[in-house]
């Protein structure tokens, strides 16, 4: 888990998504009031970061990264199985 988090290259399970969210969440509120005019800075890696986790779990339900620009895609994405086997994007990461 938690593998090249940075990367948007492969697959993710629903787990490590749901962490990578809380995470994101967690991390946004503390920047925001901790930071004050440095929070735009400090915020560039997260964004990264929660793209990244997102563009990896599109590829797990077998739709192109893009896909995480459409309005609560990511909510859906918390709840959605991933496609068994192989895809064009990797293998599963439960691996069956």
């Amino acid at each position: 888990m938690f593998k090249n988090p940075f990367s948007f290259d492969g697959r993710i399970r629903r787990t490590e998504y749901g962490l990578s969210v809380l995470i994101y969440a967690f991390t946004y509120a503390t920047i925001l009031t901790l930071a004050g005019g440095l929070a735009l800075i400090l915020m560039i890696p997260m964004i990264w970061f929660i793209w990244a986790q997102g563009v990896k779990r599109c590829h797990n339900v077998g739709n192109s990264g893009w896909w995480i620009l459409i309005p609560f895609y990511g909510l859906f994405l918390l709840f959605q199985d991933g496609q068994p086997g192989s895809n064009n994007y990797g293998e599963n990461p439960k691996g069956v």
